[in-house]
């Protein structure tokens, strides 16, 4: 069973914060099924977006916990833009978490990857 949308993201930001990153909610969804996107700020201003994997690509991993994937790497600002907001066109509901930490190691579940 998945964590609700808004445990998972305020279990997100706990863990950003105690790692000694800044995380914020830019956008909050639907609290109990939203999909959540992930902004990963860098310091030369350049953005890596991950959004939701394919739950059969957790399924892959023996996983059975929300999980996510790489949108965009390291791309400017306005690019995260464009992609939030065709998004938004299918699915309203959805959350935006920002943060703003190197290393995403432990914290946020990344499909086929280390996270």
């Amino acid at each position: 069973m998945r964590l609700r949308s808004d445990i998972f993201v305020s279990a997100l930001v706990r863990r950003v914060f105690s790692s000694g990153g800044f995380a914020a909610v830019a956008r909050k969804g639907a609290e109990e099924a939203g999909a959540i996107y992930v902004r990963q700020r860098f310091r030369d201003g350049l953005e890596t977006l991950y959004g939701p994997a394919p739950q059969s690509l957790m399924a892959e991993e023996g996983r059975d916990d929300r999980g996510f994937e790489v949108r965009l790497m390291r791309v400017e600002a306005g690019e995260v833009d464009a992609l939030l907001a065709r998004e938004g066109r299918f699915d309203p509901d959805y959350w935006v978490v920002e943060l703003e930490t190197d290393d995403l190691d432990g914290v946020l579940p990344i499909a086929g990857g280390e996270g």
